[in-house]
């Protein structure tokens, strides 16, 4: 089965075509960051618009790269949420009109199992049952993978998503946007012996039980230091640095504890945050101490793309899944345990 992907949630436009025999045939992506980076933020308007502009092209270039045509396209696979929903809702439009076009058929997919299932592209070993840590730019989750749409919640974040958090922090200490990979950069530049360490940050919701994030109370902390002291590019690192510790350790500590409360070995890290150097090193060091596997997607795959979009639709798909009628239907909010 060929599925053409479609992805655009927020800011990024992919597209892509897996084969349930072969695997990725092509993907292309077009980022808006340089659209965005004047307001210091997403601009749903204007997201909706570069999507509208995108698609097309993409789907052109998609199909040229696989030397394939659209009329050898089984199915049409869409992220239907949670997102913006103006940008669901170009995507969606296009992806059910192509697919009515074609006589093929089209299905809804959930941005973040998309996200989850990433992994599973260049891991095809990974089975469930296995735990996941999700974090990115809106989501910070622990979940318990079950079995292809079954997913329990373990833990969610009571304020800021990492990833937000992470892109708060660096506006707050001038950065330009996105301001996350910025950040994380000056953290892995630093150096003890170059740049005096700031105390410890706090280690927010490691002091009690349970598997919830909180991350709002590092920003402000951030904050606090920052006014305070004199500003310059030393300073900037310092923070930096001691602001992504704080986070990874965190991130570990919740991870850890995930897995014996489940049971499991298996961790899959999903979402744009899984990118972060640091993260994926603590995590690694972790899984080989307690004698786990550890499951990253291609960096390429940790953000929003259609990749993963093409293969989670390809996987519920080939289990009888797809939209019933032409009705266009996305989610702004989609809890994944109600799957």
């Amino acid at each position: 089965m060929r599925v053409l992907g479609i992805e655009s949630s927020c800011d990024e436009t992919g597209i892509a075509i897996y084969d349930s025999d072969k695997g990725l045939l092509s993907q292309a992506l077009y980022s808006q960051m340089l659209t965005h980076r004047r307001f210091g933020g997403v601009v749903p308007e204007l997201a909706s618009r570069d999507h509208v502009k995108y698609l097309i092209p993409l789907l052109n270039e998609v199909l040229q790269k696989a030397d394939l045509d659209k009329t050898l396209i089984d199915a049409v696979a869409y992220t239907a949420g949670p997102g913006l929903v103006g940008a669901l809702l170009t995507g969606a439009s296009f992806a059910k009109s192509l697919a009515f076009a074609l006589n093929i058929k089209a299905l809804a997919v959930h941005h973040l199992e998309a996200h989850l299932l990433a992994a599973r592209l260049e891991n095809p070993a990974l089975q469930f049952p296995f735990n996941v840590l999700l974090v990115s730019g809106g989501h910070t989750q622990l979940l318990e993978a079950k079995g292809l749409g079954q997913y329990a919640l373990l833990g969610d974040t009571l304020d800021d998503a990492v990833g937000e958090a992470f892109d708060k922090t660096a506006k707050l200490m001038g950065l330009p946007y996105p301001g996350g990979p910025e950040l994380a950069a000056l953290a892995d530049s630093y150096t003890q012996e170059d740049i005096q360490p700031f105390p410890p940050f706090p280690r927010p919701m490691t002091d009690r039980p349970g598997l919830d994030f909180s991350f709002s109370g590092l920003k402000t902390h951030v904050m606090n230091l920052w006014h305070k002291s004199n500003k310059d590019e030393k300073t900037r690192i310092a923070i930096a640095a001691a602001f992504q510790k704080a986070v990874v350790e965190t991130l570990v500590f919740k991870c850890q504890r995930a897995q014996q409360q489940t049971g499991l070995e298996q961790l899959v890290v999903a979402g744009g945050v899984g990118a972060n150097r640091a993260l994926r090193a603590a995590l690694v060091k972790m899984a080989m101490e307690q004698k786990g596997r550890v499951f990253f997607p291609k960096h390429e795959f940790c953000t929003d793309n259609g990749a993963m979009v093409a293969y989670a639709g390809c996987l519920h798909l080939l289990e009888g899944q797809q939209d019933r009628d032409l009705n266009i239907r996305v989610q702004s909010r989609w809890p994944l345990d109600d799957e």
